[in-house]
């Protein structure tokens, strides 16, 4: 898993490319990316699964933020980000949420 991160030359937005490995992705057919930026919807923002088996969707957010998420695969089994900017209790569960910080 990992968190990649190009700014716009204003650098008022950000474009995070979410990617799951092939290795964490534990043979997943789907992996769905959900968070702050799509009001945690399981479905809304889908990851395209690369001929490596790794999966990746590609995010433009606001800069200066940070922003929860958490990978859902095969619409049963919630990931975290292990390479995430940092983690915090979620609210609702006794599991952390992955954090992107979208500052330099």
């Amino acid at each position: 898993m990992a968190l990649k991160k190009t700014f716009s030359k204003d650098k008022a937005k950000c474009t995070v490319t979410f990617i799951v490995s092939a290795e964490a992705a534990h043979g997943a057919k789907t992996i769905n990316l959900a968070g702050d930026f799509n009001s945690w919807s399981s479905t809304d923002t889908p990851m395209q699964k690369q001929p490596d088996g790794s999966f990746l969707v590609k995010l433009e957010l606001d800069a200066n933020r940070e922003y929860q998420f958490r990978y859902l695969l095969d619409g049963y089994k919630w990931e975290n980000d292990w390479k995430a900017d940092k983690y915090i209790p979620a609210p609702y569960s006794n599991a952390d949420n992955s954090v992107v910080v979208t500052s330099k």
